[in-house]
């Protein structure tokens, strides 16, 4: 039997996966979680023999559940359940420890097969993904990425700065490095590319 933890914060679609993954042979849903700190305490009390994790998950996303799960558990695999069908977002899941990239217009039969394989051992990358890249790495350090997410939510250089104990400057250079990076028109322009890309 096949133990499975399912991680997703709509509780719709949780009671959905859990409803069809119960009455899938050789898997039972052990438990369930609407956040990556609930994700990660519920993995470490169940210990789960796989967890189906959401992304885009409240507080810590579902890529680093995935890199603490792959640390502190070894023995639970995690197969990554997501609407986003970015390469840069399916790199740095595989990168963090999942085993499994899998989209949620997957059937019920797909994600069934999906968990099944990774429990034994598999990878799984889902055949929708555009092209199952997962070499296409981001040109931008993570000093760039970093003042460019910030950016993204809307902060000025002078509070990026504050934040990162950085000076103005320094936040400018970085931002015009990654603009420049990403042939990117503007600043605007710059984190649209990244976002698209999975790349913040």
């Amino acid at each position: 039997m096949i133990g499975v933890l399912v991680v997703e914060d709509h509780a719709v679609v949780r009671s959905g996966l859990v409803a069809l993954l119960s009455g899938e042979l050789g898997i039972q849903v052990v438990g369930q979680a609407a956040d990556g700190e609930a994700a990660l305490a519920e993995a470490e009390r169940l210990r789960p023999d796989v967890a189906l994790v959401d992304i885009d998950l409240p507080g810590m996303d579902g890529i680093a559940v995935a890199a603490a799960i792959a640390e502190r558990l070894p023995d639970c695999r995690t197969l990554m359940l997501t609407a986003l069908d970015r390469p840069g977002h399916l790199g740095r899941a595989m990168g963090a420890g999942a085993s499994g990239y899998l989209l949620k217009s997957a059937t019920p039969a797909e994600t069934a097969d999906a968990i099944r394989r990774v429990a034994a051992g598999g990878r799984v990358i889902d055949p929708r993904m555009r092209g199952g890249r997962i070499d296409e790495a981001s040109p931008l350090t993570e000093r760039e990425t970093e003042v460019l997410r910030l950016a993204s939510s809307g902060a000025h250089a002078r509070e990026i700065a504050a934040e990162l104990f950085l000076s103005v400057g320094t936040v400018r250079n970085r931002l015009s490095s990654a603009v420049g990076k990403l042939h990117a028109r503007t600043l605007v322009d710059a984190v649209r590319i990244a976002e698209r890309h999975g790349w913040l």
